[in-house]
């Protein structure tokens, strides 16, 4: 055997022996997947809790407000938190994010009103956003990269217990202690996992990402704080351009074109400047994987949402038995996660995207035909488990071709645009969807904010055709993501040649062009120094 065979033989047998749960790194995983669980149990546990409390609260009127306002400041909480992940590290978002998560269910369980409820799920919004994407810059920071796709993998599954279980301990807590124990029970079990990650946490992954292009924003320069407060400021305007938008898909009249038209003129420049530029043309790498994500969230997530219903009210089950149709898609995202996560997988990692997606769509095509009364229901099980299975090879992969198109400098602001695009991909098509089922005789859907991509839905009973209208839009939209899915591998660009003008630095002018071809993004006009990364990229 050659010098030159050695590092090959040796190099992959040797990653496998430093996993997630080694010694160096086991404190930090247990902590932050404690805290995924827990806010899982949280967001599938409220909706079994939220009748009863609005009942007693006399705020049925509000009923949607509770949801809708956690998924609207959840926006300002993302957004924020990146900007702040990039200058401060992860430590302070993570840990403000958690107080405020506790806080807001402190407030709603404690509500003698149905607007302080209201407000306590508010500042929970603000919480979560905080900590989603400041866990991301944590897996950015504090793992090395062949070690991100099994945490990403752990996210996954910490959604799968919750998901069978938490309806069931919420109804039986609601039964038996009362509804308000939902929520103030949970405040206390984050303490343990807060207090076992921070010591890891303040060790690999505080202050702000090393590197020259880090400094200027370090520094406390006045024009990434300006840049910084203006990107706050129009996650403020995304968040109302979607409450908007929810409330005009609730509202079947022609008035409601009004408040859809403002949440449209709110959201669009906005998103111009929060998300990568080249994001809504599919502009190769990063923006490619951040449209993805909204794509594959926003299909599924209006597919599964109308599940329940159809069986309902097409096939005659009864709510409970509607619900076990579904019970198996969250183990089997998690085991489609799992796979991705497999060290043999990662020289295939785009395909499995592509991958994933097809079978998105073979799941979301095949679903419909639950409508013929001869088809035996159990294939819907089937076709959603297939779909499950495409997610969790595509959400967590495209999670990971983030974390690696991100220089450290900007794993925040990228991981608050990935969230972004999924959390309003679902707000958007379920309007869409909505207003079309209506409109064929389908009834009325209300959108809600509940498990691992806020979708939790009340919907009234449709037509067959209206279902099938719904479900071919999910499927076109999902097919349109097998072809992002080919447009994830950035450009490649030849090297600039050296500058005339003496401008020095050569490698900070070497290392600039490949992030940019990474990213999609080119230099803003001053919104930032010129070797940091853009702060205000255009869409």
């Amino acid at each position: 055997m050659s010098a030159s065979e050695t590092p090959q033989a040796a190099g992959p047998a040797a990653l496998p022996k430093e996993s997630v749960l080694s010694a160096a790194h086991r404190p930090l995983t247990l902590g932050i997947v404690s805290v995924v669980l827990l806010i899982a149990f949280e967001a599938t546990a409220v909706g079994t809790a939220m009748p009863p409390a609005a009942d007693e609260l006399d705020g049925i009127s509000l009923y949607a407000y509770a949801f809708s306002a956690f998924f609207t400041t959840s926006i300002v909480g993302m957004v924020t938190s990146g900007q702040w992940c990039d200058r401060r590290g992860p430590l302070p978002p993570l840990a403000t994010g958690i107080v405020l998560f506790a806080a807001g269910l402190v407030l709603s369980g404690t509500a003698a009103a149905m607007w302080t409820f209201v407000l306590g799920r508010a500042v929970q919004g603000v919480g979560g956003g905080l900590v989603i994407v400041a866990l991301y810059v944590t897996v950015s920071r504090a793992y090395p990269e062949h070690l991100r796709p099994t945490v990403m993998a752990s996210f996954a599954a910490s959604w799968v217990v919750p998901s069978v279980v938490g309806p069931l301990i919420s109804g039986t807590v609601t039964q038996h202690l009362g509804w308000r124990w939902v929520f103030l029970g949970i405040p206390a079990l984050v303490v343990v996992p807060l207090l076992v990650m921070l010591p890891p946490l303040r060790r690999r992954a505080s202050g702000p990402p090393g590197g020259a292009a880090a400094r200027p924003a370090a520094a406390g320069a006045g024009k990434p704080v300006d840049g910084d407060a203006r990107r706050i400021r129009l996650a403020l305007a995304v968040a109302l351009g979607a409450g908007l938008l929810q409330y005009a898909g609730q509202d079947r009249s022609w008035i409601a074109a009004v408040p859809a038209a403002a949440g449209v003129a709110l959201l669009v420049p906005s998103l111009r400047v929060l998300l990568p530029r080249g994001t809504a043309r599919a502009a190769r790498g990063l923006p490619a994987v951040i449209l993805l994500r909204g794509v594959a969230a926003g299909s599924y997530v209006v597919a599964e949402s109308f599940v329940p219903l159809m069986l309902v009210t097409q096939r005659g089950l009864s709510v409970t038995m509607a619900g076990l149709t579904l019970a198996a898609g969250g183990a089997l995202w998690a085991l489609g996660s799992f796979a991705q996560s497999r060290p043999r997988m990662e020289p295939h990692r785009r395909r499995l995207v592509r991958l994933g997606m097809a079978l998105v769509v073979v799941g979301i095509g095949y679903t419909p035909l639950v409508l013929v009364h001869s088809v035996p229901v159990w294939t819907l099980a089937v076709a959603m488990g297939v779909g499950c299975f495409g997610m969790g090879l595509t959400i967590s992969s495209l999670s990971v071709l983030m974390l690696r198109l991100s220089a450290p400098e900007e794993a925040g602001r990228n991981s608050a645009a990935l969230q972004l695009s999924d959390g309003l991909s679902n707000v958007l098509l379920l309007a869409v969807t909505g207003a079309l089922f209506a409109a064929l005789g389908g009834g009325s859907v209300t959108v809600g904010a509940s498990g691992p991509h806020g979708g939790s839905e009340a919907a009234t009973a449709g037509e067959p055709g209206a279902f099938a209208a719904v479900y071919a839009v999910s499927a076109l939209v999902a097919l349109a993501g097998v072809w992002v899915a080919g447009r994830l591998r950035p450009r490649e660009t030849a090297a600039p040649a050296p500058a005339a003008d003496g401008g020095g630095g050569g490698g900070a002018g070497a290392g600039a062009q490949p992030r940019q071809a990474a990213s999609g993004e080119r230099p803003s006009d001053g919104a930032a120094a010129p070797t940091a990364v853009p702060l205000e990229p255009n869409g």
